[in-house]
């Protein structure tokens, strides 16, 4: 019968479709093992795992899990910190309002005000998105509890690799809030989130504050400045307590926008090239002391541009060797801990010329940009997979604080 059948069948198929059909079911096959092996945001499938994050690897596009809350302690330092996890209703009323504390991750992001940014550049009660992921499975860190020792339902995703302040968050996404209308007398903005001009979700309506700072052009604004109409941005505290949240800052044009931006990336030059760019090794040649190197994202595209510049003084101390070429580019390698804190940037730099600088496929947490540095001695932190920073020799390195300085506590 099965012969009949397709002994009659194969005709009706033109010979084109024969020769290719081979390759179609391939493809179909290669299709389906591509479907992620893990539960994400965007597949809520309870009977998959979570992404656990891999040493030495970046994680995988969407892999993620997406929490929001308002900033209420932070240690800038070890790049720790606690949010008030957001009100929704998956939670249960005895678990609503409770902490999450999160780690960023050596190659995890933060964004304030549209810009790379530190941990310490964010006001404390600002409202933040993070995407996360879960604890390492061999960690033993105390989970921060509430009232009758309950936790958030989230209380395992720790591992940061994104943080935002809702003005980057929208603005990444090219969207605003269109003011539907104000009320100075009861305090309120009704708004509806747009992008590209077509409305998003339904309109909410905020609390303002007498206190609530407006931004429109280069100066200052009062609450009477806010008009139907206009696209605005704002950063949010209190969020989900007491309806949508109160607008702490409120950006009226995108002339302010812009300077608010300016101003935060300005001070991200200034923190980045105070303590260099962060990266992890990926390979050492012990014969040739060649140390390759993959940046970390979160870090503005004009600091990598400054990795061509030349600096014709030959390295002096710490270096123990001279560079090969002093007219070429060149910089020092420091070892930094997972939080990114080095030991004594000005005494325990290492490095020479830079062979190459080249750009590699961009990953969650990678900036795409990769260099190899031929070091005139190999330190014993220069290991795959080590955490480091990197100072371009036209950089001028300062002693950090000392709470910034890991020397001596080791």
């Amino acid at each position: 019968m099965m012969h009949e059948i397709v002994g009659h069948f194969m005709p009706t198929l033109p010979r084109c479709l024969w020769s290719i059909l081979p390759l179609v079911l391939l493809a179909s096959g290669l299709s389906a093992q591509e479907q992620p092996k893990f539960r994400t945001d965007a597949n809520q499938d309870s009977n998959l795992p979570w992404f656990q994050l891999v040493d030495g690897e970046f994680p995988p596009d969407g892999a993620g899990h997406a929490i929001s809350g308002e900033l209420i302690s932070l240690d800038h330092v070890e790049r720790r910190f606690r949010i008030r996890v957001d009100r929704d209703d998956t939670q249960d009323k005895g678990r609503l309002d409770l902490p999450l504390e999160g780690d960023m991750l050596p190659y995890g992001s933060i964004y304030y005000l549209g810009a790379p940014a530190a941990l310490q550049d964010i006001p404390l009660g600002t409202h933040l998105h993070g995407l996360f992921f879960l604890e390492d499975p061999q960690a033993k860190a105390d989970k921060p509890d509430g009232p009758y020792g309950r936790t958030t339902k989230d209380v395992n995703f720790r591992r940061c690799l994104r943080l935002e302040d809702d003005f980057s968050f929208y603005a990444r996404q090219n969207q605003t809030w269109r003011i539907d209308e104000v009320n100075l007398d009861e305090m309120t903005l009704t708004a509806t989130l747009h992008q590209a001009g077509k409305p998003l979700g339904d309109t909410r309506a905020f609390d303002l504050l007498s206190s609530t700072r407006v931004f429109q052009g280069t100066g200052f604004a009062t609450l009477k400045s806010i008009k139907v109409g206009q696209e605005v941005l704002f950063n949010l505290t209190w969020a989900t307590l007491y309806g949508p949240g109160r607008v702490q800052e409120l950006w009226l044009d995108p002339a302010s926008r812009d300077l608010a931006s300016e101003l935060q990336r300005n001070q991200h030059h200034v923190h980045t090239r105070d303590r260099g760019l962060a990266g992890w090794i990926d390979a050492v040649d012990d014969y040739k002391r060649t140390v390759t190197i993959t940046f970390f994202d979160g870090v503005d595209p004009v600091l990598f541009e400054e990795l061509d510049d030349t600096h014709e003084k030959p390295h002096g101390w710490p270096f123990s060797y001279p560079e090969d070429d002093p007219q070429a580019p060149k910089g020092g390698i420091c070892v930094a801990r997972e939080s990114l804190m080095t030991y004594d940037p000005v005494n325990d730099r290492k490095g020479g010329n830079i062979l190459e600088i080249k750009s590699i496929p961009k990953q969650p947490g990678s900036s795409g940009v990769q260099i190899q540095v031929k070091c005139g001695m190999l330190l014993e932190g220069f290991r795959p997979g080590g955490i480091i920073r990197f100072y371009p020799a036209t950089w001028k390195v300062v002693a950090l604080p000392r709470e910034e300085q890991y020397y001596g506590r080791e």
